[in-house]
């Protein structure tokens, strides 16, 4: 079975001498993620919690190969990703709010674009974009320049390439981050069928409603600290999950 592991993986950032003015510290450095270690295993949907600025970002980013950590690994089926990280980049699907999509191009110029190169053929390529484009409601969009689409369906477009080639592993964060009401149940949905194709599945969010919907097991991360790593059905007897997060937030800040 596949796993991907994070072994007591931290990451730092140098603080510029504004940075540190706004921040009022003297300090040269910031620890973004602290000797994070989980694992996410398929068929289950794993949840980052946390507030903005608690490093959840930063953790996708480097499980998704963008930035090395200072420390720790991350391996998939007990390989370290940096052994082969262009095999394991055609493993994985990332979608962030950084990623930038070019407002001249279509959704279906894009999305073929992205397949040659993952290096789809024509056929898998559009057998893709038909399944993927569909299920967001893509399809009559997908001759409009990008630049003409909403925001709720640039966000979809960004969904769709980030699958295009088929991955066994999705990062997600905040998926239906810009999306109405209809579109993120549509994501969701889609979710739950990745989920059922025995994928594995990573999310960060914020939103508590987004976690219990959808996922089965939580890390709560907390100033880069993974203060939480359970089953939500085990969370959830301790009290509810905002109960519980707000709980351990308290004591971080007490403990900070």
């Amino acid at each position: 079975m596949s796993v991907l592991r994070i072994e007591h993986v931290t990451k730092e950032f140098n603080l510029t001498l504004r940075q540190r003015q706004k921040q009022k510290t003297t300090a040269k450095t910031l620890v973004a993620v602290n000797d994070l270690s989980f694992e996410a295993v398929p068929g289950v949907i794993y949840g980052l919690l946390g507030p903005n600025g608690a490093g959840k970002t930063t953790t996708l980013r480097m499980i998704a190969s963008l930035i090395k950590p200072k420390s720790g690994s991350i391996y998939l089926d007990n390989k370290e990703i940096n052994e082969d990280i262009y095999e394991y980049r055609k493993r994985i699907g990332f979608l962030t709010s950084e990623l930038k999509l070019d407002g001249f191009f279509t959704p279906a110029d894009t999305i073929t674009y992205m397949g040659k190169l993952y290096g789809m053929n024509d056929e898998e390529i559009n057998m893709r974009k038909n399944i993927l484009f569909r299920s967001f409601g893509v399809d009559k969009f997908q001759n409009t320049p990008i630049k003409d689409l909403s925001t709720g369906m640039k966000q979809k477009v960004s969904l769709a390439i980030s699958l295009c080639h088929d991955p066994d592993v999705i990062i997600f964060d905040e998926p239906t981050n810009g999306l109405d009401v209809i579109a993120a149940r549509d994501v969701e949905e889609f979710l739950v069928n990745l989920k059922k194709e025995n994928k594995i599945i990573i999310i960060s969010t914020h939103i508590f409603s987004l976690v219990e919907k959808l996922c089965d097991h939580v890390g709560i991360i907390i100033s880069g600290k993974l203060v939480k790593d359970a089953p939500l059905k085990e969370i959830q007897k301790e009290g509810t999950l905002e109960e519980v997060f707000f709980k351990l937030y308290e004591e971080a800040n007490v403990n900070a």
